[in-house]
């Protein structure tokens, strides 16, 4: 894999002339046979915006260089043996993108369209988004491109169990902390906590987060990532949230929770989507109702109590409120301008594009980004590592509490931040997380 550093770097800007050394033709602009895989898209993406905030922070090349590098990126090869005996080979991953706060920390899904670059630009993520909300750790992420519903639990716990082994060198409490991400999930981080333990001869609990709460895990850790969102969002509505209408993308553990909160805090969920297939209703889903057929069927489609509704249709609904909670880069150039909700708040990971990011601003949409609005997760893995380095535990109202607490002042700051200097919302939290990394990079120096 090749990372094509910001702009401004020694890598991508040509060296003047000299008398010695004449200037040479530009090369021939480099033609694509196959357009960029997703996880491409998605690293273009993040160094876009990293180089956006370099830009506005005025650093230097050579940290511009260094920011955008991974310090480690491991591809292993992961053999697993299927129930009727055939042995295939998968491919699994895990990315350093950067530890000068603190140890790496960040995800490991499953997913088949997983590949490095898609890793890359969600560890890159990552490292911005512990810096502003305040944790100090750096990021990293991990995947292993496998479908997990075409699996039988004995397979998952294989594949698992083996891509630990060979990633098992640079993780650890202290130097990688792995959690949940898409496809995975407790049971999941379970078999990694014992798989790394008996490699070391006892319990280590604080090797992974988002663990059953019987191994460990953090009381509140489940639902933290979707409780930021509602935070996040009620924060940007600034106002009374009864009676705002929502769509949510996507009903996994991030949309469906979220969905959920945002309908006790008295919001009419009028929309709801997931791989199956979207639904509606005018007057408010029953989200719990909802949770219940997804639960007994599968998926949201078929669900009695609401009309069925187009996928695309769902992001271009006149709502107050719209929550991508899937995959990235779901709204793009494309489909932008028939968005209509005036605040979108990013529960998934990118997924709106840069080109989208553009459109929505001229029209006077709000983005509250991925990197602040979905960042109570990775608060809440913080707390239950700290409870397990400990050997203590909090209560879940207390979990709660410190979660909103660092969320709502990091949502200030970046609100700070964009009124200050007339910036998005995006545009203002990936200014001050890169900022504080790159403080971190100057305040420790170099290493010779």
């Amino acid at each position: 894999m090749t990372v094509m550093v910001p702009s401004k770097t020694p890598a991508t800007t040509s060296a003047p002339p000299s008398p010695s050394r004449p200037a040479e033709p530009a090369p021939p602009p480099r033609s694509e046979p196959f357009p960029p895989s997703p996880g491409r898209r998605a690293l273009d993406a993040a160094l876009y915006q990293l180089d956006r905030a370099a830009d506005h922070l005025r650093l230097d090349d050579g940290l511009r260089a260094m920011l955008a590098t991974p310090r480690r990126s491991l591809t292993v090869s992961v053999p697993v043996r299927r129930e009727d005996g055939r042995m295939e080979v998968v491919h699994g991953y895990r990315v350093q993108h950067n530890v000068s706060r603190g140890p790496a920390k960040g995800g490991i899904r499953f997913h088949p369209g997983t590949d490095l670059h898609e890793v890359t630009a969600l560890a890159m993520l990552m490292t911005w988004k512990c810096a502003l909300v305040g944790i100090p750790y750096g990021g990293a992420k991990g995947g292993v491109a496998v479908d997990p519903g075409a699996m039988t639990s004995r397979e998952l716990e294989r594949v698992t169990r083996r891509y630990v082994n060979e990633i098992l060198p640079i993780i650890g409490p202290e130097k990688d902390i792995p959690a949940p991400d898409v496809g995975t999930d407790e049971q999941t981080m379970a078999w990694i906590m014992d798989t790394y333990s008996v490699n070391t001869g006892y319990s280590v609990p604080g090797v992974v987060t988002g663990k059953p709460t019987t191994l460990g895990g953090s009381l509140g850790r489940a639902g933290a990532t979707a409780r930021g969102v509602q935070i996040a969002a009620l924060t940007a509505l600034g106002r009374d949230p009864e009676g705002v209408t929502v769509a949510v993308q996507g009903f996994g553990k991030v949309g469906a929770l979220t969905a959920l909160y945002l309908a006790e805090s008295g919001c009419r969920v009028v929309a709801i989507s997931d791989a199956t297939g979207a639904v509606t209703r005018a007057s408010g889903l029953d989200v719990a109702a909802l949770r219940a057929h997804v639960a007994e069927t599968g998926g949201v489609y078929g669900f009695r109590d609401a009309d069925p509704l187009g996928h695309g249709e769902l992001l271009e609904l006149d709502v107050d409120l719209l929550v991508p909670a899937a995959l990235e880069g779901v709204i793009t150039a494309g489909n932008a301008p028939r968005v209509r909700a005036r605040l979108v708040v990013e529960g998934a990971n990118g997924p709106v594009t840069p080109e989208a990011d553009e459109v929505l601003a001229d029209a006077g949409v709000t983005v509250v980004p991925d990197i602040l609005a979905n960042a109570g997760g990775v608060i809440v893995s913080y707390l239950e590592w700290v409870q397990n380095m400990q050997a203590y535990a909090w209560g879940e109202l207390e979990v709660e509490l410190k979660l909103r607490e660092l969320m709502e002042q990091a949502f200030g700051e970046v609100r700070a931040h964009a009124a200050g200097h007339g910036r998005t919302l995006r545009e203002a939290a990936h200014a001050i997380g890169v900022e504080r990394v790159a403080q971190a990079h100057q305040v420790r120096g170099l290493y010779p």
